[in-house]
Parts: C-alpha cells; structure tokens; sequence
C-alpha cells in the first residue's frame, strides 16, 4: 500500500465522508470519538485529512469508496441481453443505453435468458468483494419452473445438489406458489439457478434476479437503469465489507 500523504495533504475526514453520504459532518464527529473509524487500521482523529487516492477508511468495519470518479449502476436486464462489455456476435449487451464513459463494467452475470437486477461498476476493488465468496453476498431469484415441486426436491436444493462442477452449497429455498421458487444464494456460478433445478427434475421457464444484497427495486423495468444512492452504496460496502484490513497480520499470528 502507498505511504500516507504529508502531513496537511488531502481533504478533511468529515467532509470526505458527508459527501459520501456516511453521515454528517458533525455525526462523523461523534464517529470518530466512539472509535468507529479507522484510517489505513487506526483509530481516526477528530479534523483528521485523508488522500482517497492512498488512504482506507473503514466506518464499521466496511471500507468506504472515496473516489469521486466511481460509478455503481443498478440495472434491470431483460432477457435476451448478455452479461458483457461487448459481443462478437452482435448481440445487445448490458452496456447499451448507459452513458460511455466512465467505462463501467458488470459485477458478476446473468445469463442471456435470465432477467433481473445487475450491478456495473468501475470500482473493481468493490466488484471483487461482492463477488468473492468469503463475502457471503445474497442474490435473490424468482424462479418458474415446469415439474412438481415436492418437499423432496425443496430438501435436496436447501442442502446442496450435485452438478458437474461441484456440489452446490446449502441455500435458503421456498415454494411461495405453485410453479414458482424462491431461491437466495451466496454463490455464482455459471447457470447455477438451472442447473440446480434441472438436478431435481425441475424446468425453469423464467428466472428473475430480485435481490442483491441489500439492493432491491421492483420499480425498475425492463431495460431500465439508475444510478445506486448513496444509501444503497452504504448499505452494500456494510454487506460485503467484513474481514481483515491488509495490513493487519494478527489473523496470521
């Protein structure tokens, strides 16, 4: 990691953090005296600078995004869409319609036939925690599917089913009516949601991401997208930011 900037360099802690939406200045005040905040692992001080090019500021734990030239879409995508930056075959991609630049790109997929809500980012140090495993980060599903639901074949996707790549892991699922699924996962993996159900005899019809984390928007459709409010944003680097700062080697003692 880069050395701190020279004393005096950079912005105030309060301002820094009132504008990224943590709180107001004066509530950043009472943060800091409750030992809420770290810089780059220690405790922060009151009028306190730091530099969003070097520093790391944690608010609870949750390492927060200070650049201000980081972008976080939420987009509801429509089937027929693919997941990626751009397509050798010409097919629309998840791209189209958002603004060119800053170049964003998306955090993790949805296969072409699925719909649903999806993440795109050029933060990739966020895109990396969303997406590792360790950050047990929920994406929600409304499944349809052709076949019987018995008890049997709910029992076997909670506990896990065997596929081609590994058994899947545990995941909370439910019937909420005939024909429809509910399915929370921590994984990601490709056509995870079909394959688990193609295992149990079940066919789906049509899949929807609902949830992703802490972020839901049924108000969203078909191809439309936003830009994440600064609570989402909250609320997502709360979800996913556990764990160990890199400069803390206790873990490793």
């Amino acid at each position: 990691m880069s050395e701190p900037g020279p004393p005096g360099s950079g912005e105030r802690l309060q301002k820094v953090l009132a504008a990224a939406g943590v709180a107001s200045r004066r509530h950043v005040e009472e943060m800091v005296l409750d030992g809420r905040i770290l810089i780059n692992g220690r405790p922060a001080r009151i009028g306190q600078r730091v530099r969003a090019d070097v520093d790391v500021v944690e608010v609870d734990g949750a390492v927060i995004s200070l650049r201000s030239d980081l972008v976080h879409y939420l987009l509801n995508k429509a089937a027929g869409v693919v997941s990626t930056a751009s397509d050798p075959q010409g097919r629309p991609t998840v791209l189209d319609g958002l603004p060119p630049e800053p170049r964003v790109y998306p955090v993790g997929r949805l296969d072409m036939d699925s719909e649903g809500l999806l993440l795109l980012s050029n933060d990739g140090d966020l895109a990396r925690r969303i997406m590792h495993p360790s950050a047990g980060c929920e994406k929600e599903y409304l499944v349809a599917v052709e076949g019987r639901i018995s008890a049997g074949a709910l029992r076997s996707l909670r506990d896990g089913v065997e596929l081609s790549d590994g058994p899947s892991a545990p995941a909370r699922v439910s019937s909420p009516q005939r024909g429809l699924l509910r399915v929370v996962l921590t994984e990601g993996r490709n056509r995870q949601v079909r394959r688990m159900c193609a295992a149990v005899g079940l066919t789906v019809t049509r899949l929807v991401r609902t949830r992703i984390g802490p972020l839901r928007d049924s108000q969203l459709g078909p191809g439309e997208w936003r830009d994440l409010t600064q609570a989402e944003l909250r609320a997502l680097e709360v979800a996913v930011g556990g764990g160990s700062p890199p400069w803390d080697t206790s873990a490793h003692r």
